[in-house]
């Protein structure tokens, strides 16, 4: 009999800035963005302490698209995912070691009404996983983001039975 192993990441926090779409030569989209996660405690002496933890997001393909037109910075999201740790060596010629939570899924939890977003923007329903997000009758679709080709070297894991290479990485 083997072990068994799990890789989840569940996190409730607020954007730290507006998601960034690219495109792999291939057309493979992948979204980044930040996200903070806060958390607080009392000390034995009843003083309040907060901590802020800064968390590295990544999304690939139709999910990537979805998190660049609905997602900006502070809006509060549950993403789920894996964490990944990758090694590469820099311009500076030091190896330097990312740690990312690449999601499977996200669910917007706040309103576009909490930042003032009024119109004819593209209505979904938040409260639904990404995977279920489908734009209301009637509405005017977002525009398309343009195509950002990413050529950074770094090595990035094999997904959704495509080779993706150093040249792939969006960072």
């Amino acid at each position: 009999m083997s072990a068994r192993s799990l890789n989840k990441v569940i996190l409730i926090g607020n954007l730290t800035r507006d998601p960034e779409l690219r495109y792999t030569p291939s057309g493979t989209g992948v979204c980044t963005f930040g996200l903070a996660t806060n958390r607080s405690w009392t000390t034995q002496t009843g003083e309040t302490k907060e901590d802020t933890e800064f968390h590295r997001i990544v999304a690939w393909n139709k999910l990537g698209e979805l998190c660049s037109q609905l997602l900006t910075k502070g809006r509060k999201v549950y993403v789920e995912g894996r964490i990944s740790s990758h090694s590469f060596i820099g311009q500076d010629g030091t190896q330097k070691t990312i740690t990312e939570i690449v999601i499977e899924d996200m669910i917007i939890l706040d309103s576009r009404k909490d930042y003032g977003q009024t119109g004819a923007s593209t209505n979904v329903n938040v409260s639904a996983p990404v995977s279920q997000l489908q734009p209301v009758t009637g509405t005017q679709p977002k525009a398309e983001v343009p195509k950002k080709e990413i050529k950074e070297e770094s090595p990035v894991e094999k997904t959704g039975g495509e080779d993706i290479t150093a040249d792939d990485i969006p960072f």
